[in-house]
């Protein structure tokens, strides 16, 4: 891949957001663009200078009504998620697609600001524990620009805001589809003035596409608001409930195209069932001087069982995890022009996981000795993180610039409850050399690190400004990539990854819209991954550059178009032999090149909107060897909706419209060569809503 694509879509995207800042029409409130709570702690102090929140707002949301989060996450420049089975996914955020056992490490996912799960205890499928359903909005925030967050959050983040429901009002929703989809959604609160109490709560079923599959899922947000002079305290509740039956992988070339093979389940033993409660309590503080203060304490527990399908051996593992945490902000105001943030967060969790296998293993002579039946592994883990973190803020004429930075330090106490080593779990050997999976003896594991942030803005005029950053991400090793290790591996090889980041950018607003364009280098090093075998690589070096657009634009009083593209380049930047291959200077593999989304929606009335919505998946390669490869796909979707008053919604869509047989997700691996998730055929969902 060369620089010279990229430069050509940079000089395409400027060029359109030069033009669309020279026109003036009617305004329009459905900006992508955001800047809200995502950025502070604090209510009314959003401080993203040098970055973009980019926001999926209520509005869009109520008209997708989608079935998986990956279907919103597509309207954000730079993303590139893909759909497993189910509500599975792997994420990409100006990156390839994440996959390994420590993976999710890349991007932190949380709901109302609260990380969803604890710093080294990431699940790679965990942002089906949001509420996303019933969302008020979804932002991002695009590489580790921000010192409120730390580890995991080296590719951005991506933060499930939930409606306030103390304020009153709401609704019933019920949404029905195809393949045995359906939905029942309930929002009410009430308002008593200083106080208030509300619900927002969902039920769904699916099932599915595929043979032997399913999914049933309850969640479910409880709220509760008091005010005092200068105080103000939220406390919040989420519960969630997915019990899945999963469809796995079909293997072979191109096989999704054949709708015998699509719609086949070669897993039917799969299954996923996972429990989470995350309980909060934000205590808001307002000064007389204008300081300001936010604390929020939280508890989380969480379990899943889940057979692995995707690995040999099929095993089963189980996981658990409880802890305590809090998040803290406070704003100091020196002058007019001046402002500190200060903050310290910290969290205890203890978890647990057990992987073991059933029955024998089938295939190769070598995979049937090396992945013995019996308990793979069986530890606890105790992790304590402390950080704290600051930024100065200047505002000076034109001028906003914010240096900051944050500390974290991660201690893990490890126990493991089995033999040590890569033996089987009645102590015999493994032929070949010894079992695939190794487990180190117990012990304690420190990662401290640092990540500074200088980002500057410039106003050039009302409407217009320019950005720029420089920002240092890291995370730490997940458990599982420190105590769930593969033939040789030492649990001392691994360090902390760490990433330094680049980016300028031009944002604007209009009369009839807005726009954002970004350019930005993000350099990783001690890079964590797992290779086509599955075993998992450390010390390595990728590097990710791209450009992004968003413009959301209204070309009349009727018709308006949204669009997010991204060009990017992710290669990897170390010596590695895949395969008898040097992959130094290959494509990532699952790393499109070019993502696109645009949407046309027109108003034929007041009551009465339509959508279409047109998706483009460049092709990528499915291995770091860049052998193979699969060609990408265009989808088109078109949406409905009539307002039949002012109490009753009315909605219609037709998913993948022009019938495109294509995968939701590609990949290969030396054991089964070319896999896929299948996506969906044309399909249709029909809703209502009923405001109270």
């Amino acid at each position: 891949m060369t620089s010279t694509p990229l430069l050509s879509f940079s000089l395409i995207a400027l060029s359109l957001a030069a033009s669309f800042s020279n026109v003036s029409q009617a305004a329009d409130s459905k900006d992508i663009e955001r800047i809200e709570t995502t950025t502070s702690r604090i209510a009314g102090n959003d401080n993203n200078v040098g970055y973009v929140v980019s926001s999926v707002t209520e509005e869009t949301l109520n008209l997708l009504s989608f079935q998986h989060i990956q279907e919103s996450l597509n309207y954000i420049a730079g993303a590139g998620v893909q759909r497993g089975n189910g509500q599975e996914y792997l994420p990409a955020l100006r990156s390839p697609v994440l996959t390994g056992a420590g993976a999710c490490g890349g991007i932190l996912a949380a709901e109302d600001g609260i990380p969803l799960r604890a710093a080294g205890f990431c699940n790679i499928n965990e942002l089906f524990e949001a509420h996303g359903e019933m969302a008020s909005r979804i932002d991002v925030i695009k590489g580790p620009a921000s010192a409120l967050y730390g580890s995991n959050a080296i590719h951005g983040v991506v933060n499930v805001v939930t409606p306030d429901t103390t304020r009153g009002g709401g609704f019933v929703g019920l949404d029905y589809g195809s393949y045995g989809f359906h939905r029942v959604k309930l929002r009410q609160g009430k308002d008593f003035g200083d106080s208030g109490i509300g619900i927002n709560a969902s039920v769904t079923r699916d099932t599915g596409y595929r043979n032997d599959e399913g999914v049933d899922q309850k969640k479910v947000n409880v709220r509760h608001r008091v005010d005092f002079d200068s105080l103000s305290v939220t406390s919040g509740l989420t519960y969630t409930n997915l019990d899945q039956e999963t469809a796995g992988y079909i293997t072979g070339f191109e096989s999704y195209k054949d709708e015998d093979i699509a719609r086949s389940n070669p897993n039917p033993e799969a299954f996923r069932k996972a429990k989470s409660l995350r309980l909060w309590s934000k205590a808001d503080w307002l000064f007389d001087n204008g300081n300001a203060l936010s604390i929020t304490p939280y508890v989380r527990n969480q379990s899943m069982d889940f057979r692995m399908h995707f690995l040999p051996g099929k095993p089963l593992e189980q996981n658990a995890q409880e802890g305590v945490g809090v998040l803290s902000q406070y704003n100091y105001i020196v002058n007019d022009s001046w402002n500190i943030d200060l903050g310290l967060d910290a969290e205890h969790t203890q978890g647990e996981l057990i992987q073991s296998q059933d029955s024998k293993t089938i295939g190769s002579a070598f995979l049937v000795e090396t992945v013995p039946v019996g308990k793979h592994y069986d530890y606890e883990v105790d992790a304590t993180l402390i950080a704290p973190f600051f930024a100065f803020n200047m505002q000076q004429g034109k001028w906003d610039v914010s240096v900051g930075g944050r500390f974290e330090s991660m201690r893990y106490d490890y126990t493991n409850n089995m033999n040590v080593g890569r033996l089987r779990e009645d102590d015999t050997q493994c032929g070949f050399g010894g079992c695939r999976y190794s487990r180190p003896e117990s012990g304690e594991n420190d990662f401290d690190n640092f990540s500074p942030k200088l980002s500057m803005q410039y106003t050039l005029s009302s409407e217009t400004q320019l950005y720029g950053g420089i920002s240092k991400g890291y995370r730490a090793p997940q458990a599982t990539e420190l105590y769930r290790l593969q033939r040789a591996q030492e649990v001392t090889d691994l360090e902390s990854v760490d990433a330094t980041n680049v980016e300028v950018g031009l944002r604007g607003s209009m009369a009839s819209g807005s726009y954002v364009l970004s350019l930005y280098s993000l350099r990783k090093d001690n890079v964590i991954y797992r290779d086509s075998d599955f075993f998992n690589v450390s010390n390595g070096e990728t590097w990710h550059r791209g450009v992004e657009l968003t413009v959301n634009y209204a070309i009349n009083s009727r018709l308006r178009l949204d669009f997010a593209g991204t060009y990017a380049a992710h290669t990897y930047e170390h010596d590695q032999l895949s395969g008898e291959i040097n992959i130094k200077g290959n494509d990532m593999d699952t790393a499109p090149n070019l993502l696109l989304n645009t949407r046309l929606q027109y108003s034929f009335t007041d009551d009465i909107e339509t959508q279409l919505e047109w998706q483009h998946v460049a092709s990528y390669f499915t291995d770091p060897e860049n052998a193979n490869e699969y060609d990408g796909h265009n989808l088109l979707h078109a949406r409905a909706s009539y307002a039949m008053s002012e109490q009753i919604t009315l909605y219609a869509r037709i998913n993948n419209l022009l019938d495109e047989t294509y995968a939701e997700r590609a990949d290969f691996t030396s054991f089964t060569g070319d896999r896929y998730f299948p996506g969906r055929p044309r399909n249709f969902m029909l809703s209502a809503t009923f405001t109270m």
